[in-house]
């Protein structure tokens, strides 16, 4: 099958990792990737790109939006799978479906586009092509009615992934332990959501703690906390070197962002992938998927968070043995992106 998979391209764990899976599934699959229209050596041109690509409007917005329609009737796809479209316009995906009317176009957006809190320019693109999708994919269950009140023909869940060829267990050298071996780790972004204060009580009972995440977001912060701030800097890690991190903790922890009202979250599914043990803020969603104290667990406060920090950390038996089970419950879910992606095409 052919296959137009567009999207900023920027990640290699999202729309390109796309790419490739529908590759190794055996499919003929192009790609139409919108952030190299915003690259430029002249600094003023690249300023009046930055412009444009962050508030959604301009002339290099018009250009790729007429060039993705050019690339989608000379390549003739079965599929155009759109990921995270807000630079793409509705009257692209009518013009797309017009010359192509034997194709499907799907869309997936892996934020949360009905939620406060995100500039009210991201999403306007966006919210407008939904009802010209032939399905809509949600990352989560509130946004499927969300779709639906605004004028979806289809909403189904696709949920996030781990990638097995970067999500698995590892040994660490030497090397990599002087870098990434602690007690608890947490890999993400800053949100002013209390997991700053959740982690100054980690340090303050006395666990080793790695923190990995957008550094402009970090820094600053940590830099006012006299519990936190001999962790600055605080940078981001990536692929192999971000599974590294989470292999060279005993206990990797998970937020939920508050900003995309997230019951679960991509780190759910690459933690056990890796062979360690997810601790995670509690939700009832990620409770369907792991059973609490056998395949995972989960706190409510920060006092139950130290709880299990202790219980865990204390008994190596007992959290190698639920971090096992957690790996296999992740594989034989099939939370991997291969998986995830034969669902897509299932749909098709």
């Amino acid at each position: 099958m052919k296959i137009l998979v567009v999207g900023d391209g920027h990640s290699s764990i999202h729309e390109v990792a796309v790419v490739g899976t529908f590759k190794k599934l055996g499919h003929d699959v192009e790609a139409f990737y919108w952030h190299n229209y915003f690259n430029s050596q002249n600094p003023l041109v690249r300023l009046w790109h930055r412009i444009q690509n962050k508030f959604i409007i301009g002339p290099t917005i018009d250009r790729l939006n007429i060039d993705l329609v050019n690339v989608a009737k000379l390549f003739n796809p079965k599929l155009v799978f759109i990921y995270r479209g807000t630079h793409i316009a509705p009257q692209t995906i009518t013009k797309i479906k017009h010359q192509l009317p034997n194709a499907v176009v799907y869309g997936y957006n892996n934020d949360d586009p009905f939620a406060v809190g995100h500039p009210p320019w991201l999403w306007r693109h966006f919210l407008r092509t939904v009802p010209k999708y032939d399905l809509v994919f949600a990352y989560r269950h509130h946004n499927i009615d969300e779709f639906r009140k605004i004028g979806a023909k289809r909403v189904d869940l696709l949920r996030s992934w781990y990638i097995r060829e970067i999500n698995h267990p590892v040994r660490l050298f030497e090397i990599d332990k002087a870098k990434y071996e602690c007690d608890l780790v947490f890999i993400g972004h800053y949100e002013d959501d209390g997991r700053l204060e959740h982690l100054e009580e980690v340090v303050k009972n006395g666990y080793k703690l790695r923190l990995f995440g957008p550094s402009h977001e970090w820094n600053s912060r940590l830099d006012k906390s006299s519990v936190l701030k001999q962790l600055v800097p605080v940078h981001l890690v990536w692929n192999a070197e971000y599974n590294k991190a989470l292999c060279g903790a005993k206990i990797a922890l998970c937020f939920l962002s508050k900003l995309n009202r997230d019951t679960y979250t991509r780190r759910c599914f690459e933690i056990p992938a890796s062979g360690t043990l997810l601790l995670s803020e509690y939700s009832d969603d990620l409770a369907s998927l792991y059973q609490a104290e056998e395949e995972a667990d989960f706190f409510k406060s920060k006092e139950e968070m130290i709880q299990k920090i202790k219980l865990y950390i204390g008994n190596d038996d007992l959290r190698s043995r639920v971090a096992a089970k957690g790996n296999q419950r992740a594989i034989i879910d099939g939370h991997d992106i291969v998986s995830r992606m034969s669902r897509v095409l299932d749909f098709v």
